[in-house]
């Protein structure tokens, strides 16, 4: 009996893992994208923002030629290898893109400065590839 007994505790905690699962896999990230055709894109610019900068908010636009339906830019900042700002931002009809962020605020009397100094754009592109060699136009 206690055999029994181990031995469907034991099948239950094999289980319980596999139960609760799918809850956990929207964090991870997967490389290969579910569409053959789709391939991603990474660019990667550099930013420098003045310490005394008198504008409120930056931003980050641009253009995706031949952009895969239904995907988002991802725009991920970058300061001294440090993760600074991450975003997702979706494409227009026409392949643009931008996405806006705080750079100043203001507490009172008090202005901070959120962005200053020199930083690392990466911008990723979900791209249809056009041929079956996998190469694009971008």
């Amino acid at each position: 009996m206690k055999l029994l007994l181990g031995a469907i505790f034991g099948f239950f905690i094999l289980l319980f893992p596999s139960m609760t699962l799918h809850t956990s896999l929207g964090s991870e990230w997967v490389q290969t994208l579910p569409q053959q055709n789709v391939v991603l894109q990474k660019s990667i610019v550099y930013m420098h923002i003045p310490t005394d900068s008198p504008l409120p908010f930056g931003g980050v636009w641009g253009t995706v030629q031949n952009a895969a339906p239904g995907y988002p830019v991802i725009i991920q900042i970058y300061q001294n290898d440090k993760p600074v700002y991450f975003a997702q931002t979706p494409v227009a009809a026409d392949g643009s893109y931008d996405q806006h962020f705080r750079v100043t605020a203001v507490d009172g009397n008090k202005v901070i400065h959120i962005f200053k100094g020199d930083y690392t754009v990466e911008i990723y592109k979900s791209v249809l590839v056009n041929s079956p060699s996998g190469t694009t136009i971008t």
